[in-house]
């Protein structure tokens, strides 16, 4: 299966635009002050479950960025 250039851009930006977004996320829930990620410095089931989804959107995020950037690849050596 071939993927068109603009495709194969809008991949590889999407996974650029997940890791940029969820290491600030990331970063920010490390930092809580709210009480909401951590209780008395424990991780509470907020933290955890974000955590979860960060790394879940890390995987997705360099997954599709790959298939993105391979497409490109592609393309080029057709050229």
């Amino acid at each position: 299966m071939k993927l068109s250039r603009p495709v194969s851009w809008f991949l590889l930006a999407f996974g650029v635009w997940s890791w940029v977004i969820w290491v600030t996320f990331v970063k920010n829930l490390v930092k809580d002050g709210s009480g909401l990620a951590f209780d008395h410095g424990h991780p509470t089931a907020y933290f955890w479950v974000h955590l979860a989804l960060a790394v879940v959107s890390f995987l997705l995020g360099t997954v599709i960025g790959v298939i993105g950037l391979r497409g490109l690849r592609a393309l080029r050596r057709t050229s």
